[in-house]
């Protein structure tokens, strides 16, 4: 097999531009993954090998999952990477059949299956770092199960759609800003890192598309019920351009309800300052007060 077939169906536009590969691939920043001594035998943690056989301290690797390697343009610089202990996860037969034939060491390393249901825990007992030329009709549900493990996930490189790096990495107040800006951003400092042409892949995209890093902020909490934050952020911006009283009165409703109110007094919490804002005008500060708000 000489090259794989992108397929429609799964998103895929193959990166060819090398220097682009590479760019991709240095912006990944290692990560202590264990202390030195403390090596262990579950999957993805274990000491770079060739730090121990040219006589050197004993030091861990940074486990990283590469998602959707393809046919290998990022895998191949990972590979020449001794800081990091390199897993990879393709749904695509073809690639799968591709990389096992082209590059040596992939038993063990690559998966065949889909990322969107890998259970990840099982794979990372500890912390993992993601990178990927993400598929642009999966992007945002990759990022939605990044969330779901964000105690576990320091970091992400990624490339995706240009208007989806844009979103995630806008601040309050933008036209762009919404539900994966607030959601990430929560957890994460985003830097958008370059925007990369349609001329760098085969077949070339309709979009131009970009390179963001995600990083692990210091947050250890929202200071609110975060099952109920997310929910009031998905209702917010159901109507963007409507003022939140209109998306939220379900749950002021819910809240009402809980505590007895009536309805001027229903009618009293809504017409709080807060309600009469749109939902981009709110930082993820606002949105966790808004949650104890209508907690």
């Amino acid at each position: 097999m000489t090259e794989v077939r992108a397929k429609k169906a799964l998103g895929q536009h193959f990166l060819t531009d090398q220097k682009v590969a590479r760019a991709i691939v240095d912006a990944l920043e290692a990560f202590p993954a264990i202390a030195p001594g403390e090596a262990k035998t579950a999957a993805g943690d274990r000491p770079c090998s060739d730090s121990l056989q040219k006589g050197g301290s004993e030091e861990a690797c940074s486990p990283v999952l590469e998602v959707g390697p393809g046919m290998g343009v990022l895998t191949q610089y990972l590979l020449e990477r001794k800081d990091i202990d390199l897993k990879l996860i393709e749904i695509d037969t073809e690639s799968v059949e591709y990389l096992l034939t082209h590059f040596q060491g992939m038993q063990g390393r690559l998966m065949e299956g889909d990322f969107l249901t890998l259970k990840l825990e099982k794979l990372f007992p500890d912390k993992f770092a993601i990178i990927g030329n993400f598929p642009y009709n999966i992007s945002s549900q990759i990022f939605f199960k990044v969330l779901d493990y964000k105690e576990q996930i320091p970091q992400v490189v990624g490339m995706v759609q240009k208007e989806v790096a844009e979103r995630i990495a806008c601040p309050p107040g933008s036209k762009t800003y919404g539900i994966l800006s607030v959601l990430l951003q929560a957890w994460y400092n985003i830097e958008y890192l370059f925007t990369v042409g349609s001329g760098c892949f085969a077949p070339p995209p309709k979009v131009e598309s970009a390179v963001i890093r995600l990083k692990r902020n210091g947050r250890t909490s929202l200071g609110c019920d975060e099952a109920l934050f997310k929910t009031v952020v998905k209702t917010a911006f159901g109507q963007r351009r409507k003022m939140m009283r209109n998306p939220l009165k379900p749950l002021a409703r819910a809240k009402a309800e809980r505590c007895g109110w009536s309805e001027d007094e229903l009618a009293a919490f809504l017409a709080q300052d807060v309600f009469s804002l749109r939902p981009e005008r709110l930082s993820v500060e606002d949105f966790a007060a808004l949650t104890n708000l209508l907690a």
